[in-house]
């Protein structure tokens, strides 16, 4: 699929920091952040699927907060900070990581890195959400095989372990 058809393919370069590395990339108006971070830095933690913003499974981080990358034109990520999945877990396992191992809070994995940027976005904002907070920070992601019971305990388990490392 080509975000360019029928619009101006006028290039122009975008700098921004993706999982804190300086970049600069050659592109377009009409590129998704999707399209940059998966085609032309190969980065594919972050997963393609519903391109209309929601399932999660694009989920990164722009300056902390969690955005969806399909709905994401590239030229908003100028001079942006960029997390995706990768750069989480780029100085070893982060603890949100582990807690979805540990706790099951994943059957196939393609919803999982969307889900994991999603409680990092939380957790940072947020080192102790309640319920509904919690509830909240997921509802852009969806998940179709745990039934949620696996992620949900994660979240907990996430929130526990964070807690004891400060």
């Amino acid at each position: 699929m080509s975000d360019h058809e029928g619009q101006s393919s006028t290039s122009f370069a975008l700098h921004c920091f993706i999982n804190g590395e300086e970049q600069t990339l050659e592109t377009t108006a009409a590129t998704r952040m999707l399209n940059l971070i998966r085609d032309e830095l190969e980065l594919t933690g972050t997963k393609r699927s519903c391109d209309i913003g929601r399932c999660g499974a694009c989920m990164v981080l722009m300056d902390g907060i969690a955005v969806n990358a399909c709905l994401t034109m590239a030229y908003q990520c100028a001079g942006k900070s960029i997390t995706t999945i990768e750069g989480i877990a780029k100085n070893g396992i982060d603890p949100i990581q582990q807690a979805f191992l540990e706790e099951g809070g994943f059957q196939c994995g393609y919803c999982t890195p969307g889900m994991i940027v999603s409680v990092k976005a939380l957790l940072e904002s947020n080192p102790e959400p309640s319920d509904d907070e919690i509830a909240e920070a997921l509802s852009g992601n969806i998940c179709r095989c745990t039934g949620y019971g696996g992620i949900w305990r994660a979240v907990k388990s996430a929130i526990k372990m964070r807690g004891s490392n400060r």
